[in-house]
């Protein structure tokens, strides 16, 4: 089995990976690598084995059969060495709320063993890189969540890692925050850290990810660029909401004969999509004869190009939403016991 050499291409190479607790098959033989000085996604729900993974590759779990390595270092036969290359900032921020920002970052440069004008010097620009300046003599407490998570990950990179793992960093953020955090990730990336982004959220990989990977209960089902993986689809997908619930039943079957599949209902919000192949505008206008022939009134009626939740449903036949309770499980704040 060969493992990349330091200076080769691959900064990351995972070879079928297996981890299982108890019963519960969290990895089911993955294999994927990573590019040095890109960002990978790996998008899925929660408990798709994304949380796993990474914890694997952070030395944090040994798996059970299979290798993984980290600039050519094996992560369970050269643990040590692989924690003096990578971060990891995870769903959870790791700060002391209780000490200020610059607190914060000087002790996980000492933690990191750097030279004490290293720490300093580091520090500061880490505040000033991710916009902590004005509060870095606050308590961490008096910070806002958005202002957390840049704490977190700046003091993630105090040791000036060439890999970092970020496992959902933008979790619980509001709108203005994530949109924040992204510019971080972007700005990280333009340095040439060679980044994990483990996500739930297909715009998310979408904005940042050079390449994306797609888990599906503990297995790698997709991969490739956005572009290629929503090729996968298979075309435009129509879109649209019928005003009159009572119809949306008769409004599947008019859009079922033109797309020749079943379109996706939502009974909840009166959405129906549906893919309708590379045909363009005639398309959508073949659609509002058909539907208005019917007597269906609707409601943003629109041709739009696949998205990766559309991929998504595409290979796997369900949504992005967790099949197994974990996502109301996360909501109301219980641990899934397999990790994501």
């Amino acid at each position: 089995m060969s493992i990349a050499s330091q200076n080769g291409a691959h900064v990351i190479e995972v070879q079928e990976l297996h981890k299982s607790f108890g019963s519960v098959h969290a990895l089911r033989g993955i294999s994927f690598s990573v590019e040095r000085g890109t960002v990978l996604g790996v998008l899925g729900p929660n408990g798709a084995g994304k949380t796993t993974c990474v914890r694997i590759l952070s030395t944090l779990l040994q798996p059970n059969s299979g290798a993984a390595s980290i600039e050519g270092h094996d992560v369970v036969r050269e643990a040590a060495t692989v924690r003096r290359l990578i971060a990891l900032a995870g769903q959870a921020t790791a700060i002391q709320l209780e000490l200020t920002g610059r607190e914060n970052l000087h002790m996980m440069g000492r933690l990191r063993h750097l030279e004490r004008d290293d720490v300093v010097s580091r520090a500061s620009d880490l505040l000033e890189r991710f916009g902590l300046v004005d509060a870095a003599e606050r308590p961490a407490k008096t910070y806002s969540g958005g202002m957390q998570r840049r704490l977190d990950l700046a003091a993630s990179l105090m040791g000036d890692p060439s890999v970092l793992f970020l496992d959902e960093p933008t979790t619980g953020l509001d709108p203005p925050a994530r949109l924040s955090m992204w510019d971080v990730i972007r700005e990280l990336a333009s340095r040439g850290t060679s980044i994990m982004l483990a996500t739930q959220y297909m715009d998310e990989a979408e904005e940042l990810a050079d390449n994306i990977i797609v888990f599906d209960h503990g297995q790698v089902i997709a991969e490739g660029t956005s572009d290629q993986l929503k090729n996968r689809v298979g075309g435009d997908v129509l879109e649209f909401t019928v005003v009159e619930r009572e119809r949306l039943d008769d409004a599947a079957r008019v859009v079922a004969a033109l797309s020749g599949g079943d379109p996706r209902v939502d009974s909840h919000t009166r959405q129906i999509s549906a893919r309708v192949g590379n045909r363009g505008s005639q398309s959508l206008i073949e659609a509002v004869r058909a539907l208005d022939s019917a007597q269906i009134v609707t409601d943003g009626l629109a041709l739009r190009r696949p998205s990766l939740d559309d991929v998504f449903l595409a290979v796997t036949g369900h949504t992005a939403e967790s099949e197994n309770g974990e996502t109301k499980r996360r909501a109301r704040g219980r641990p899934s016991p397999a990790g994501g």
